[in-house]
């Protein structure tokens, strides 16, 4: 695919908001987001999303006005061409602080900044198959919110107390590596869908 990307089009940086689906101090998962805001290509900026202020959804919450942090998330979704997330797996599926944030996001649904966003998935765990289920939970929502995740290439670190240090380094290097190829990718993936917006001239999705 990154052959298909022209020279010309990678000369605008790309602005990715990327956030961890954890709230946890040491979560592995924002030691990979971080790991990716300095793995990410010359071409790709990713600007870190601090989710531990966004409170849980209520209806009646949201009829008397989003909370600020939700607000700022909004508007920092909506100007970015693409949303990366890190997501843990708890019990098969995402945990609550990860979905509470799409959640959040996908109001109003006939508007939502996540309508026909890019969206890369990511994930760490202790375990050894690295948040697939996880992920393919979460890449369910989006059906709904008409937003295009990206399948392939896959971002899996399992056992990732063997891939970072006691301060969240990553310090495996084929991790590194992979981590360098999904983010190429994701690139492309972003790149190729604004190509295909601009070529249509409008936004497909929800009406």
């Amino acid at each position: 695919m990154a052959d298909e990307i022209s020279t010309a089009e990678r000369n605008d940086t790309l602005e990715i908001v990327g956030f961890a689906g954890s709230l946890r101090r040491g979560s592995y998962n924002r030691a990979l987001l971080r790991a990716a805001i300095r793995e990410a290509p010359p071409s790709m900026r990713i600007e870190e999303f601090d989710i531990s202020d966004i409170p849980l959804y209520n209806a009646d919450v949201e009829e008397e006005g989003a909370p600020e942090a939700v607000v700022r998330f909004k508007e920092a979704v909506g100007r970015a061409d693409g949303l990366l997330i890190a997501t843990p797996e708890y019990n098969h599926a995402v945990p609550a602080a990860t979905k509470n944030v799409i959640d959040w996001a996908s109001r109003p649904a006939s508007s939502s900044v996540l309508i026909n966003k890019p969206v890369g998935v990511m994930g760490a765990s202790r375990g050894q198959w690295g948040t697939a289920r996880g992920q393919t939970a979460l890449r369910s929502s989006f059906a709904f919110t008409a937003s295009i995740a990206m399948l392939q290439p896959q971002m899996l670190v399992p056992k990732a107390a063997e891939k970072f240090d006691a301060e969240g380094n990553l310090m495996d290097e084929q991790t590194r590596e992979y981590l360098r190829r999904f983010l190429e990718g994701f690139e492309d993936w972003v790149r190729m869908l604004q190509a295909g917006f601009a070529a249509i001239g409008k936004e497909v999705g929800r009406p």
